[in-house]
């Protein structure tokens, strides 16, 4: 979510019939925009899921499991084959989201006014059109990753 409008965010609070939690989690897909105060957050869909941003890749990168815990991958093992992914990835079309400035990352059902508070990831995002594209790769039999690129907007 863009740093500046964290203060809009409830969560899972609120008055209204529908918290800002339920509205991000009636997003379809593994990423999608959500309006927040004069701007879009950047919601990552699917289940609650370990996330990690690489800078270095502009990806978010985020671990998906099914079956016994004892059969899966380490973290680091998973996040030393993100280039590979990448390799094996088919994107979904990408959608265009306008950023005016760092981006903070943590869990929607918290106050955004909670977030610095709470486990939370600064992303350093210069101001401007942002492609996003989401792609989910299997990792072997009981994992897989979710992927959302966020680059420069083409054109």
């Amino acid at each position: 979510m863009p740093e500046a409008v964290l203060p809009f965010w409830a969560g899972a609070d609120g008055d209204e019939t529908s918290s800002d939690h339920d509205r991000a989690c009636d997003l379809p897909g593994h990423a999608g925009l959500l309006p927040v105060g004069d701007t879009r957050a950047l919601v990552l869909g699917g289940e609650p899921a370990a996330t990690a941003y690489l800078p270095g890749h502009g990806l978010f990168v985020r671990r998906c499991a099914a079956g016994d815990e004892a059969r899966l991958p380490s973290e680091a093992r998973l996040l030393s084959e993100v280039s590979a992914a990448l390799d094996d990835a088919v994107w979904e079309p990408a959608l265009e989201w306008r950023v005016p400035g760092p981006l903070v990352l943590f869990d929607a059902a918290r106050p955004g006014r909670a977030a610095a508070a709470t486990d939370h990831v600064r992303v350093e995002l210069t101001p401007g059109r942002y492609g996003v594209s989401a792609a989910s790769v299997p990792r072997g039999p009981w994992t897989g990753l979710r992927l959302v690129r966020v680059g420069p907007a083409a054109g």
